[in-house]
């Protein structure tokens, strides 16, 4: 796991969870966000929990099946960071 999070930007790994908060200019940036984010999640059958305010969003992966972190959480938190450069 740490040699996978060394290539995130921002993400940290807490309660067994893989996690970055996003901020932004306003709901609008926002939730364009979050609809990128969801889909992603569509496209790679891999659905994050996803915590929406007005200018700030909080992605959180975690694997249930396996109890922990798996490399697709990792593939998919860096997919979202694609969304940002």
């Amino acid at each position: 796991s740490a040699a996978y999070l060394a290539g995130l930007s921002g993400w940290v790994i807490s309660d067994g969870q893989l996690s970055r908060a996003f901020h932004f200019e306003n709901f609008h940036a926002t939730m364009a966000f979050v609809n990128a984010v969801a889909w992603i999640a569509h496209t790679t059958d891999h659905h994050p929990s996803l915590e929406v305010g007005y200018r700030t969003c909080r992605v959180n992966y975690h694997t249930h099946s396996l109890s922990g972190l798996s490399l697709n959480d990792f593939i998919c938190a860096a997919r979202i960071d694609a969304l940002l450069e």
